[in-house]
């Protein structure tokens, strides 16, 4: 399969997905033209042919490769498909759901884009207005698409979920169920073949597969792009701060990057309670191991939800000292009355800036916050899901500490200014 013409690929997004879906798509088929663009060039000179007759030449084994005699004029300049492939989705009277494909998959490689934690209203057949479904609403509609793409003839399904579902339902303390090996376990029965993921809570969820493949990505160069916005990188009174042990390799990573020091707050909990938000938290005390006073401190995690303990562990750290508080985070979720919360400790001087990703929905409320700054990491998703329909490695994507390493440096020597493009990273 040629990488400069993406036969065979096909997207669905879920709903509520629509916007996230398509800048991926968008970005997927800008991939495609750049890419048909330098190896147009490059083989061009290779053979002694001009670009005029290599087009000639690509058109006609995408002729001879379509499932349909071609009609029409030969185009004159590359054409990249729309991978979209639209779905119906209906909820019925009594809660079911349903998906039903507009356009043929039958041979194939379907990419279904989906956020599952996504609990803004969402207009679907059969509702009047728009309603808010639950993560459970989601993953019914979910299965049902795996299976109607499945009885369509697919040659495969992958999954894209920034969110994976039941994430935190990882281990049990009682008699209690692992939900993420549940999850797991249903999408190898449907047929799913791979799953890609954004910084999965926990590494241990990989143990619950067997012949699915899943590709757990970072988003810590897009993170530290919109980072580099918000602060000098250069600061020497910036410090990481690890606001848990969970946390302590995430921020491990960061730190190193950034040439900084590591410290860790260590927090004691009573299980026997409940978090509910910052007022009504299980926290009984936290302790700090090193310094902060007078430092900017940074702080990594993998989600907010209500964002309870952060507010704490944040209001801590002005009360031991710290100049200026910015927590970056992979999937900030603001469940419940987060935003309000996160707002009101901003007037308060709790802290400077949130950078979270946009794998999750994010509301006009949070959007027009000045604390809250995002980061893009859809082009992510589409070179991963170009070089995987393509066979290639994606290692490069998974382990791409040389790319931080090159813009820290940059930022840190001054070659880089905010106006300056970042490196990109590999098609």
């Amino acid at each position: 399969m040629s990488i400069i013409k993406p036969h065979k690929l096909g997207v669905i997004a879920g709903p509520g997905t629509e916007y996230f879906a398509g800048k991926v798509v968008k970005h997927l088929r800008r991939l495609y033209i750049d890419r048909y663009e330098k190896v147009s060039k490059a083989l061009s000179k290779r053979h002694d042919i001009s670009e005029e007759e290599l087009l000639k030449t690509v058109t006609l084994m995408d002729d001879l490769d379509s499932k349909k005699i071609p009609t029409g004029k030969r185009p004159s300049s590359f054409y990249c498909p729309d991978f979209t492939i639209n779905v119906k989705y209906t909820r019925f009277a009594n809660g079911e759901e349903k998906a039903e494909l507009i356009d043929p998959v039958r041979g194939l490689n379907v990419y279904i884009i989906y956020d599952v934690s996504n609990c803004a209203p969402i207009k679907v057949a059969g509702l009047e207005d728009p309603q808010p479904l639950s993560v459970n609403d989601h993953l019914m509609f979910l299965f049902t698409t795996v299976d109607a793409v499945r009885l369509a003839g697919a040659a495969s399904i992958t999954l894209v979920l920034p969110t994976y579902p039941y994430a935190r339902q990882h281990k049990k303390a009682g008699r209690e169920a692992l939900t993420a090996s549940l999850f797991a376990r249903i999408s190898e029965q449907l047929g799913v073949s791979r799953i890609i993921t954004l910084d999965i809570h926990s590494r241990e969820i990989e143990n619950a597969f067997r012949t699915c493949h899943l590709e757990n990505l970072h988003g810590s160069y897009q993170t530290l792009i919109a980072l580099r916005k918000v602060i000098d990188l250069a600061d020497p009174d910036l410090v990481v701060v690890s606001p848990d042990t969970g946390a302590v390799s995430r921020n491990k990573f960061y730190a190193q990057g950034l040439h900084r020091p590591l410290a860790m707050l260590y927090k004691e909990r009573d299980y026997s309670i409940v978090s509910k938000d910052a007022k009504n938290s299980n926290i009984k005390s936290i302790n700090l191991l090193g310094d902060v006073r007078g430092k900017t401190v940074l702080m990594a995690d993998d989600m907010i939800a209500t964002g309870g303990t952060m507010i704490i562990a944040m209001r801590e750290l002005m009360k031991l000292g710290a100049k200026k508080i910015i927590c970056m985070v992979s999937l900030p979720f603001f469940n419940g009355n987060a935003v309000e919360n996160f707002d009101a400790a901003y007037k308060e001087g709790v802290f400077y800036r949130i950078i979270g990703t946009n794998a999750v929905y994010q509301g006009k409320d949070l959007l027009e916050k000045e604390w809250f700054v995002q980061a893009d990491v859809t082009e992510l998703f589409a070179r991963v899901i170009s070089r995987l329909h393509h066979g290639r490695s994606i290692s490069p994507l998974l382990d791409n500490r040389k790319f931080i390493q090159k813009l820290i440096d940059q930022s840190q020597s001054g070659a880089l200014t905010s106006g300056d493009e970042e490196t990109k990273l590999p098609d």
